[in-house]
């Protein structure tokens, strides 16, 4: 069955706070969905009190894009989101991944101890998941979007999520078609399309800014859209016919450019 769409807006807090909030009040009002922040530690205020912010200025859905598990304990990123459902009312999604690039110097510099191998850390996202469940309890259900990629993690991804994406770079369409073919199969679980690259501009905190927008184009990476709306307009619709996403998502500097797009597809 083939979804309808949606949009978000990964909105970092890089300005001052009145900027930031009047940016926040311009994606509820041009038709987005949700509002997402990410967990980068000491390069921004944490997840939890900027996405309540968001929650009380606007009637917008809020989540991360995505909590790093490493970063903390299980049941620490749990009873974070709980809290989070609670207060915005149901309005919160838990985004959650096995952590980015580089993560391991984070790790260090912060006098943590060192990322734990990849199997280690798909028990991390598991055992957050049944944390959070155990404090929703029977009455409330917090979504899950899990970012993931190889073969284990979208098995576990498959089983716990909500929503899945993938954890891509310069991967070309053949490629993200493969991947996501097991999950047209399910059919409660969103598949969702983070796009930090639109013409030549890269979305900060959703891609390394050496990005090359000329080669992701060129290796019709999933990664990038054109920048004229119509353009833009008829790959969404493709790639939702073709492949299965319904759930797009973009970074705060093309937002308002986007907004005519997001207009024009919002709820079909």
């Amino acid at each position: 069955m083939t979804k309808p769409f949606r949009f978000g807006v990964v909105a970092p807090l890089r300005t001052d706070l009145p900027t930031w909030r009047d940016r926040v009040r311009r994606v509820a009002d041009s038709g987005y969905s949700t509002l997402l922040v990410p967990d980068f530690p000491q390069m921004q205020p944490a997840p939890g009190p900027m996405l309540a912010t968001v929650a009380a200025l606007t009637d917008l859905r809020v989540g991360t894009w995505v909590y790093a598990s490493p970063l903390r304990p299980a049941w620490l990123t749990a009873w974070e989101a709980h809290s989070l459902s609670l207060v915005t009312e149901g309005r919160f999604e838990m985004g959650i991944g096995t952590g980015r690039p580089g993560i391991e110097d984070e790790l260090r510099d912060k006098g943590m101890p060192p990322v734990p191998p990849p199997n280690e850390r798909l028990a991390q996202m598991r055992e957050t998941v049944r944390a959070l469940r155990e404090l929703d309890g029977p009455d409330r259900h917090t979504p899950v979007a899990m970012a993931v990629y190889g073969p284990k993690a979208r098995a576990l991804a498959a089983e716990l999520a909500d929503t899945v994406t993938f954890a891509l770079g310069d991967q070309p369409r053949g490629e993200v078609e493969r991947l996501a073919r097991d999950f047209r199969t399910v059919g409660e679980v969103e598949l969702a399309l983070a796009v930090p690259v639109v013409g030549d501009d890269v979305a900060p905190h959703m891609a390394p800014p050496d990005t090359d927008p000329a080669a992701l184009r060129a290796a019709d990476a999933m990664t990038v859209l054109p920048d004229d709306p119509a353009a833009a307009i008829e790959e969404i619709q493709r790639r939702r016919e073709e492949i299965g996403f319904s759930y797009f998502i973009f970074g705060a500097d093309v937002a308002d450019r986007f907004a005519p797009v997001v207009a024009e597809l919002a709820g079909r």
